[in-house]
């Protein structure tokens, strides 16, 4: 009878973990939705990065096409996310190897040069010798906001909130 009781409260352990996985990736994709200026065009961002992650073979391909890496360079987690600018959020993806922290947007992103506009992808490349710290915060206000401040060693700023995991 032990045996059994220990199996059902070992199972309802596994039930309550799963359960509070999931409800936090819920909350974490609808703050994600949310974050952006239209949730309709976030949801569609982020299923043309999964397509875009699927046609071109993986997050590891991406990265590797994306930014300049040394062969021996590896990534090691990517994170769909926001940056935030001076001229507002911008979605797109960090990406975390074994030598640098990057982020790149979603879609190229228009400036004016002279009197004409170009588009090009806004990206962030933090070499990992050269970060001072990553403060993770929560917004007082909303708890369901999360923030991380990355510092580089010339203390340059940069803000990635809105996170799906």
């Amino acid at each position: 009878m032990d045996t059994v009781k220990d199996v059902f409260r070992k199972s309802g352990q596994k039930a309550a973990e799963a359960a509070k996985k999931a409800k936090d990736l819920a909350g974490n994709t609808w703050q994600h939705l949310k974050t952006g200026p239209s949730i309709t065009d976030v949801a569609i961002g982020r299923i043309a990065q999964g397509t875009k992650v699927l046609a071109e073979g993986g997050e590891e391909k991406i990265f590797r096409h994306t930014f300049e890496t040394i062969p021996e360079e590896k990534l090691l987690k990517s994170y769909p996310c926001y940056l935030s600018t001076s001229a507002g959020l911008v979605m797109g993806v960090i990406y975390l190897s074994t030598a640098k922290l990057t982020f790149c947007s979603d879609d190229p992103i228009a400036c004016q040069a002279g009197e004409r506009t170009e588009y090009s992808y806004y990206k962030v490349v933090i070499q990992r010798h050269r970060l001072k710290a990553a403060v993770p915060s929560t917004s007082t206000v909303k708890p369901a906001e999360k923030y991380i401040q990355v510092i580089s060693i010339d203390n340059h700023e940069f803000w990635f909130m809105g996170f799906l995991h």
